[in-house]
């Protein structure tokens, strides 16, 4: 829509500071938003599992859709595996199985001599096996393929809701397979794309990393990740993307056919997210009023409130559901909320907690005056706009509203990143909620140091930026008679 559209706009009341979160309460905070909500629920009686809702499962559907839109888009094709992994599956890969194993639910019957078998805790050992009868030489290849499920880990850490679960609901994992190291590298790069593209869809920040050696999927050559941070200065792994070179290959001896005639080993990647990336959502867009959703994936995205007093009721309501006619047809989801025995302060309310991103009051005063006003959850802006312009003026402010949205986000993540090349200040950043920066020789066994000296977590070398910048002169933070060469981060994390 253009500005010169939007020029008989009133501003009945301007933007306010949104309400700030209670970040040393951020967990009673998060659990309140989600259940008040109706978004999920957490009091089913197996720890570490949780409940869709209608209203969260809506917007899942929203997000897993664009997901997939991304993924089909770039040639990957949905598959759908068993639950059941068998444990010699699972054995094959020696570092795998070291990282898995105690984190896995085992099935059993019980009896003597049963097979072993496992809930999938992740599907790298359980496709491989079939991948020796799909791939048989270069013309299979690249074969991308990709799954959403369940996904199963014995969780024994504290577990919070979407955030450290036993029971994975929303698991996207997505496996290629590649001729060389060349094009699996590049396939490396248009996940880390496609993953960008998803976050920021959703209005999500996050910093890219490769991880340290000591902190990579198990069985891979090398992790790169992505991390936001939360409210409460802790950061939250949302994205993860593997190259596993040839070391699953060869532990499921998968070959192909080169054009040469000769065998070879495949080489394969790996990478997933999780519900995670839904507790992203809400964590970093909500506020103590409630939810607030980026309208592309709000269930809702206009709310109608009529405004009736006595002897006014019918126009009021021929003007709203007229209203809901017209935005519906144009393809906006709304709701009208006619509901007699509530009051439009009680309507306010429960709709700012269901964070819908757009309010339309239609009241008497606002026939006789031929306009609607417009409520924005993001900031609260009232905005009286004339009656005709309407579905232009609709579709411009939930643009303004996402478009905000998104800048809040980022602006909040960069605010909260610093360099520091002392463990004095770096622990008081630390300690202040930030993410920080420190030079590091690249050795593994300072890098050790470093997160051990700092009580903190290591989320690798920045691949965002340069992380050799500025560098020069500086030396190792826990091995100063080293010279540094990159910086890494470090956070407190989930």
């Amino acid at each position: 829509m253009s500005t010169s559209k939007i020029i008989n706009f009133k501003i009945v009341r301007e933007g306010t500071e949104r309400p700030r979160q209670k970040w040393y309460k951020f967990i009673e905070w998060f659990n309140w938003i989600i259940q008040e909500s109706e978004f999920c629920d957490f009091r089913y009686p197996v720890k570490g599992t949780i409940i869709w809702r209608p209203y969260g499962l809506k917007v899942r559907r929203f997000v897993e859709n664009y997901l997939r839109k991304l993924l089909e888009e770039t040639g990957h094709e949905e598959v759908l595996f068993p639950t059941f992994i068998p444990y010699e599956f699972l054995a094959k890969e020696s570092e795998h199985v070291r990282s898995f194993e105690k984190e896995v639910f085992w099935i059993s019957k019980g009896g003597v001599g049963e097979e072993r078998l496992i809930l999938r805790p992740t599907s790298e050992t359980a496709i491989m096996p079939m991948l020796k009868y799909w791939v048989r030489d270069h013309t299979d290849l690249p074969f991308k393929i990709y799954q959403i499920v369940n996904v199963f880990r014995a969780e024994t850490k504290a577990t919070h809701p979407m955030i450290r679960l036993r029971e994975v609901s929303m698991f996207k994992e997505a496996h290629t397979v590649h001729a060389d190291r060349e094009d699996a590298e590049r396939q490396v790069k248009e996940a880390v794309e496609i993953y960008r593209k998803f976050f920021d869809y959703l209005g999500i920040p996050y910093l890219i990393s490769r991880r340290p050696e000591w902190d990579k999927f198990a069985g891979a050559v090398y992790t790169i990740a992505f991390d936001t941070l939360l409210p409460d200065g802790k950061t939250l792994q949302i994205g993860t993307v593997h190259y596993l070179g040839i070391n699953f290959a060869k532990a499921f001896d998968i070959k192909y056919l080169k054009i040469d005639g000769t065998l070879d080993y495949v080489h394969t990647t790996s990478y997933g997210i999780s519900e995670r990336v839904i507790a992203s959502l809400i964590a970093i867009h909500g506020d103590d009023r409630g939810l607030v959703l980026p309208p592309q994936v709000a269930p809702i995205q206009v709310v109608i409130i009529p405004i009736m007093y006595k002897g006014t009721e019918i126009s009021v309501l021929e003007e709203a559901r007229r209203v809901e006619r017209e935005l519906r047809e144009c393809g906006f989801r709304v709701y009208l909320d006619d509901r007699e025995e509530k009051t439009p302060g009680w309507k306010y309310y429960y709709w700012e907690l269901k964070g819908v991103p757009l309010r339309i009051e239609i009241g008497p005063k606002d026939l006789e005056a031929r306009q609607v006003v417009l409520v924005r959850r993001d900031n609260f802006e009232k905005i009286a706009i004339p009656r005709e312009e309407l579905i232009d003026s609709v579709k411009y402010i939930l643009e303004l509203i996402n478009t905000n949205l998104k800048e809040h986000a980022w602006n909040f993540l960069k605010s909260r990143i610093t360099r520091a090349v002392n463990i004095d200040d770096a622990r008081k950043a630390l300690n202040q909620g930030m993410i920080v920066h420190v030079p590091w020789c690249g050795d593994d066994d300072c890098g050790i140091k470093i997160q051990e000296i700092l009580d903190a977590d290591v989320l690798g070398v920045p691949i965002d930026e340069d992380p050799t910048r500025e560098i020069e002169d500086l030396r190792d933070l826990a091995c100063p008679e080293k010279r540094a060469n990159y910086w890494i981060r470090l956070a407190k994390r989930y």
